[in-house]
């Protein structure tokens, strides 16, 4: 098998050559002159126009190419200020600690050329030397750090440490890599930068700000969205660039002795087999693989492919590394002089190196698996050919969906703009941690109404809890010494879930609760950086999951219900046969089981039920679409109940959300994890008004919403026509995982049904269904009609598993059950309405539907039966008298 064999895709980009500008008239004579005697007698075109803008003061995101000369781009505007002005100060912001590292490397030639009483810099970061941090303050012109150490020292000792004089004279920010700053991070780096501008004007301080970002479709909005302020963009690169190839390689299929398509070759298989040619044939390179495991993998098998003895007894198996995290700093800097003196040849590594971190001189990139958005292929790719000399880059695509769609569409990803950065720095559970940090910074005024939305709603709340504190019409903090520290920027959920080693008791990784839930269930396969492991039991008080290391050939997948309800619409349209709505919804996920798949080829290999129902209830953003009256009564004829009569099988309305998923995410840069797609309860509930409109609805996984949602609703057109392409080129015969999500719904139904979203077309006739076979899933003991026969057995069953609810539902004396509503009969009034409180009424609803086998939607009734008057007044006389007691 040789390589050039299964490429199916070519792509060529031609050189392009420089464009050159002179020094402008304002740079200063040292500048230049610094510049010259570094052999740079002109500036690319728009180097010079970023120095002329940012002379005339505007706010400049910079949008140019890898290896632009962007860093000079913002470093020039910068050491002009310093040069003329020694008490100025620039912040320098990275995403990541080791890129900060790397770009202080970048500028340590101009501090060495005009010297440490002219410009000094440093890094300022968690790994920092106290000494070190304490120089920085005191003396740094260029401080290099990252959001975290802004949120968690800068801000909160603003008045300290000679922060106070940082803040007086902060003359520029620079926000490297901006694309970065999307979702969670990225609207809480927005009001991390809030706060920044709550401080400057504190201290009389106007800094100017300086982006630069990869190629995404909204960099100026995105840069406004973070920084609070208006930005022009510079996007007309004036670099030379050699030509580039681009080779899209598709693995071979794997096909069984009876004819039957079980998935295809790994893509680490061929990246292994790639890397020997590119070393023998004296490549530089760089492989970029989406895992720990996939690095080492990759690696090992690369390195037994080299590990033979050549003509002249050399073996080529150490011109290879690995580079990734869990490398200590001092390897991984090793591993970077290496490939920069050309010890070594080529790395397989994470996307640690994607951010631009100096390797050296590259000739070829390979991405084993679509890297997940255009602006990481740009940036993965845009590694090699740095140099000046002409490149190839390949992509070795996965058995999934973004992937496959490439493979069919490949213009989409050469010619198509770039996906959409999304972020809600108005999400209510981000703005109010932000407050409070802000309240300890500095006393909340009305002027702080501008800065934080919903400032009236939060102060009385603070003010009710006694965090803040009324002086004179400011706001104070009374609270906790460090509101700054009581959440993480990478997330929005307090309840955070631990994942610990079992057998070594050290920590795996933490997540947010409802990640938890799916993710970390009793008997989930759990992948952290490559490896697997197995969940044995989850322990929601503790909020501590506990595994094992796992080798088997499966992974899992949640499985259960989804029940929306629509709080309030904010936007509404038609398009085409549909209508399109936008707004507040409520959202109850309940995972009650899981599917096993096996690896690489999806297929299903059973179903597993949770010993206890996991549940979580909150309030987002959702767009929905309404599905046209023909797909629902398509669809719902070909519903299949399997016997057990806990599955419903050829459910065509999970390939639809399949699909809409998928092409949502690939408009708006989320991850798997980020949004939701899922059906109105009453498209396969026949009780819940059958008659009425059936809905798809794509919503934000976030308490609040992150503006994924409505970023759907506006590029509802777009996301439509992914997922038409998707899964109407997708070269499977029937259906497959890649583009309708599983192998027994029909392709052609699918495809049918997202078409009939534009145009009424007749549905495909002869439609031929899988036979499936009896899965290993549990029998619920209790049937729903039965529990007014079985109810005090049904009580005894709930205690024994020590679930919720278990103690109270044994008071009731009896219940009845007639369609699909339970009774409930209580002998007191108050019972009623506590009974059917929200947050109780869907508890007890959630424990009816995970232990019985009980209708799709089934509903709750309270009944009141007579009460012992007698016995009543007489408790009333008591608690009377009791209180009357208290009182005195």
């Amino acid at each position: 098998m040789e390589i050039k064999d299964l490429i199916i895709y070519n792509k060529t980009i031609p050189a392009r050559q420089a464009q050159y500008a002179n020094f402008p008239d304002s740079l200063s004579k040292e500048l230049a002159e610094y510049l010259t005697e570094r052999e740079i007698h002109q500036l690319y075109s728009h180097q010079a126009e970023m120095f002329e803008k940012a002379m005339e003061k505007h706010n400049i995101v910079i949008t140019t190419s890898t290896a632009s000369g962007k860093t000079l781009s913002f470093l020039l505007p910068v050491l002009q200020e310093i040069l003329s002005n020694p008490l100025a100060r620039a912040i320098f912001i990275y995403p990541t600690k080791a890129l900060a590292s790397d770009q202080y490397r970048a500028i340590k030639p101009y501090l060495d050329y005009f010297g440490e009483n002219r410009i000094s810099a440093g890094v300022y970061d968690g790994d920092t030397p106290v000494n070190e941090r304490s120089r920085i303050r005191k003396s740094a012109n260029i401080i290099l750090t990252n959001p975290e150490m802004i949120n968690g020292a800068f801000l909160p000792n603003h008045s300290k440490y000679g922060f106070d004089f940082i803040f007086s004279n902060l003359k520029y920010v620079v926000i490297d890599e901006l694309h970065t700053y999307r979702g969670v991070f990225g609207s809480h780096v927005a009001n991390v930068f809030r706060r920044l501008g709550r401080v400057c004007n504190y201290y009389k301080a106007a800094p100017q700000f300086l982006c630069s970002s990869a190629t995404i479709a909204n960099p100026v909005e995105l840069a406004r969205e973070v920084c609070g302020k208006e930005f022009i963009q510079i996007d007309k690169d004036g670099s030379p660039a050699a030509m580039r190839t681009y080779s899209l390689v598709q693995p071979p299929k794997i096909e069984g002795n009876d004819g039957k398509y079980y998935g295809q070759l790994q893509a680490t298989s061929i990246a292994a087999e790639l890397i020997p040619e590119l070393v023998e044939e004296g490549h530089s390179f760089i492989a970029f693989a989406k895992s720990r495991r996939n690095v080492e993998v990759v690696l090992k098998e690369a390195r037994d492919k080299l590990d033979t003895e050549s003509f002249f007894g050399t073996s080529y198996a150490d011109k290879i590394s690995g580079y990734r995290g869990g490398y200590t700093p001092i390897e991984r800097k090793e591993i970077e002089n290496k490939m920069i003196t050309g010890i070594l040849r080529g790395l397989v590594s994470t996307n640690a190196l994607e951010l631009g971190i100096d390797i050296g001189n590259i000739d070829t990139t390979i991405l084993v698996g679509y890297p997940g958005t255009r602006a990481s292929f740009w940036q993965q790719t845009g590694r090699a050919g740095r140099s000046g000399i002409s490149c190839r880059n390949y992509l070795i695509m996965e058995s999934l969906p973004f992937d496959q769609y490439i493979g069919v569409k490949p213009d989409w990803l050469f010619e198509s703009a770039s996906e959409n950065a999304v972020i809600d720095k108005n999400n209510l559970l981000i703005e109010l941690a932000h407050i409070r940090a802000a309240a300890a910074e500095i006393p909340l005024t009305l002027d702080d109404i501008s800065v934080f939305p919903d400032l009236g709603e939060t102060i009385p709340i603070l003010l009710r809890v006694n965090e803040l504190a009324n002086q004179s019409g400011k706001f104070a903090w009374k609270g906790n010494a460090f509101p700054a520290g009581d959440f993480s920027l990478r997330n929005i959920d307090k309840n955070r879930y631990k994942l610990m080693n079992r057998e070594t008791h050290q920590e795996i990784t933490e997540m947010d609760e409802m990640q938890a839930f799916r993710e970390l269930h009793d008997g989930a396969i759990y992948m952290h950086d490559g490896m697997q492991y197995q969940v044995l039991n989850l322990e929601i008080e503790s909020k501590t999951a506990f595994a094992i290391p796992f080798q088997g050939n499966y992974y899992t997948m949640p499985g259960g219900n989804t029940d929306i309800k629509i709080i309030k619409q904010h936007r509404e349209q038609n398009y085409e046969r549909s209508r399109l709505y936008f707004g507040d919804v409520n959202v109850n996920d309940i995972v009650f089981m899981y599917k096993k798949l096996q690896f690489h080829n999806h297929q299903n290999l059973g179903f597993e039920q949770l010993p206890k129902p996991l549940s979580k209830d909150y309030d987002t953003e959702s767009t929905w679409i309404h599905i046209p009256d023909n797909v629902v009564s398509v669809y719902r004829k070909l519903l299949q109940e399997s016997g057990s009569g806990q599955l419903i099988r050829n459910n065509h309305f999970e390939g639809l959300c399949h699909a809409i998923k998928n092409a949502t995410r690939m408009v708006t840069m989320t991850e798997e994890e980020d949004i939701g797609v899922t059906m109105s309860t009453n498209a396969i509930g026949m009780i819940e008004d059958p008659h009425g409109e059936v809905f798809l609805f794509i919503y934000d996984q976030f308490v609040g919403g992150l503006g994924y949602a409505e970023k759907a609703f506006d590029l509802i057109p777009e996301i439509i026509e992914h997922a038409i392409a998707m899964v109407g080129g997708c070269t499977c015969e029937d259906g497959c995982a890649a583009c309708v999500g599983d192998y027994k719904l029909n392709k052609s139904i699918v495809y049918w049904g997202l078409k009939s979203l534009l145009e009424e077309l007749e549905a495909p006739k002869n439609i031929k269904l899988v036979e499936y076979a009896e899965r290993a899933v549990k029998k619920k003991e209790f049937r729903f009609e039965e529990l007014p026969q079985r109810w005090n057995e049904f009580c005894a069953y709930l205690q024994e598993t020590g679930e919720s609810f278990a103690t109270f539902l044994n008071t009731i004396p009896y219940v009845s059950a007639e369609n699909g509503t339970l009774t409930l009969y209580t002998s007191n009034t108050f019972y009623k309405e506590w009974i059917l409180e929200e947050n109780n009424k869907k508890g007890i609803l959630n424990i009816l539907s995970f232990y019985t086998e009980a209708p799709k939607v089934i509903k709750l009734c309270i009944s009141v039966i007579e009460e012992d008057t007698d016995k009543k007044s007489d408790l009333k006389s008591k608690l009377k008298k009791r209180y009357e007691k208290l009182v005195e």
